[in-house]
């Protein structure tokens, strides 16, 4: 029997500024937003997705997957949803 790795995942929700966020499907989206980052397999980066509070559709935000600084995920997660706040087409990396 083999342990299966533990997910970390850190889900926020957020009021994008002006400009919102940048996504590979649909391009920017804006206002109220969920954020969830989830470390990858290798503990060194991370996947991003966005969503419209409310909504089924997750989009991933521009430059997802992004190397962790220092493995750290929840200092990551915190920092993105700062640069989310700002707006102006905020990306992952």
């Amino acid at each position: 029997m083999t342990d299966s790795p533990r997910t970390i995942s850190y889900q926020d929700q957020v009021t994008a500024g002006p400009g919102g966020v940048m996504t590979d499907n649909v391009g920017v989206i804006t206002g109220e937003l969920t954020v969830r980052t989830d470390l990858g397999a290798d503990g060194r980066t991370a996947r991003v997705c966005v969503q419209y509070t409310g909504a089924e559709e997750w989009y991933t935000l521009t430059g997802s997957p992004v190397p962790v600084p220092d493995g750290d995920l929840a200092a990551y997660h915190q920092g993105l949803l700062d640069r989310i706040r700002q707006g102006q087409a905020a990306e992952a990396s």
